[in-house]
């Protein structure tokens, strides 16, 4: 496979949908963490103490970060049919420095709201920040090695559950920044500790991936064509991932098994690793997403407009909904009858300032708040939206 001739390329309003359906989607786990009462006393995927819906609420977020990421590469292909190889290089490595930065100073604060930064939580933002930093690295490698090296990335990185699983184990920094880790506190300094999230593999390899892709969305390819080839890649990663699942042999660190019934046996067998992502969650996301850009192609209505808007501004919206949502729950927390000392906020166990463990609100007020939240940063970022579309020129707008 080749890479296409340099041309102009316009927005697809497809990306721009899935995007935006994966931003809102997002903040109802978002909103689950700062309100629900067992957010952070329990687990809503132990299937010994979950509730369908419960599962369901946690579960379908889970399409969130890796849909993020893959499109995330497929907008810098397009970026690349009208930037040269040195320009968007250099592009991605400085973007992916911004948003390491992003992370540790503005959405962490915007998670914690501790501004005495006891502690820097990586996640998402962090791992795109060094995806792209990686692929300004190898974008001017011939188009199939990057496709390769993205699979290998992909395909082999759960090598790495082998040697995790051995009894003893003991992983370092560095091996917890790379694969292991998931909520992995390290002291940075006396008084503030880093904790990470989100380990570094594979991320850049889904956004190669996700990179590989665009190649279906260059000029080259009419809509019906690039829909026959999506349709035929999202049904066989779907396919792959229900036969490699089923035999509970590699793929994921964690096997299905029979449950109490059939809804909960279903549920173990899609319940797969997020912190790495599997590649059996990313075969099972990813895959979805493919079919997803497919119904989008063609799709038309107010909804599906809300939706290009927000996946336009995917970023600004990141932010402000942060914010947003732990803004909420300072005054639910306060209108209990709070005050600033109660309760064991910022604790290494309770990272969140405002934010008591057990207590809280069930699945109802959830839902409210997240359709509130998502309906009061529309018109925001509408408008920013317009001001982007119109001020092309201010270079900054692209780090934001």
């Amino acid at each position: 496979m080749q890479e296409p001739v340099q041309s102009a390329a316009k927005r697809i309003d497809s990306i721009d949908i899935l995007r935006g359906l994966a931003m809102v989607v997002m903040a109802l786990d978002h909103v689950r963490d700062y309100f629900h009462a067992a957010a952070i006393s329990g687990d809503p995927l132990d299937l010994a103490t979950t509730t369908p819906l419960l599962f369901m609420t946690r579960w379908v977020t889970h399409f969130c970060a890796p849909l993020f990421v893959f499109l995330s590469g497929t907008s810098i292909y397009l970026q690349g049919l009208r930037k040269s190889k040195g320009e968007l290089s250099a592009f991605l490595f400085k973007r992916g420095l911004w948003l390491i930065l992003m992370e540790m100073a503005v959405i962490t604060l915007g998670w914690t709201f501790n501004p005495g930064y006891s502690y820097f939580i990586l996640q998402v933002i962090w791992v795109i920040g060094w995806s792209m930093i990686l692929l300004s690295l190898v974008i001017r490698l011939p188009f199939g090695l990057i496709l390769a090296l993205g699979l290998l990335l992909v395909f082999g990185h759960n090598l790495l559950d082998i040697p995790e699983s051995a009894p003893g184990f003991k992983p370092g920094l560095l091996w917890d920044f790379l694969h292991k880790g998931h909520f992995s506190f390290y002291t940075l300094l006396p008084g503030h500790t880093v904790v990470i999230l989100y380990p570094l593999l594979p991320w850049p390899g889904v956004m190669m991936l996700g990179y590989c892709l665009g190649y279906y969305f260059s000029p080259r390819f009419s809509v019906a064509l690039r829909s026959k080839r999506l349709l035929w890649l999202g049904t066989g990663l779907l396919l792959f991932f229900t036969l490699l699942r089923f035999t509970n042999t590699y793929g994921d660190p964690v096997g299905w098994s029979t449950q109490k019934n059939a809804l909960f046996t279903l549920l173990s067998f899609i319940n797969v690793y997020k912190y790495p992502p599997s590649l059996l969650y990313l075969c099972l996301t990813i895959g979805t997403g493919l079919l997803l850009l497919v119904l989008f192609e063609r799709v038309r209505g107010r909804i599906p407009s809300m939706l290009r808007v927000f996946g336009r501004v995917a970023f600004f919206y990141y932010i402000l909904h942060l914010y947003l949502i732990h803004l909420l729950e300072a005054i639910s927390f306060f209108m209990r009858g709070h005050s600033f000392g109660s309760g064991p906020s910022g604790g290494r166990e309770f990272l969140f300032y405002f934010v008591i463990p057990a207590e809280g609100y069930g699945l109802r007020v959830v839902y409210l708040v997240w359709i509130a939240v998502v309906l009061a940063l529309y018109p925001l970022c509408k408008w920013y939206d317009a001001y982007k579309s119109s001020h092309r020129h201010k270079w900054w707008l692209s780090y934001l």
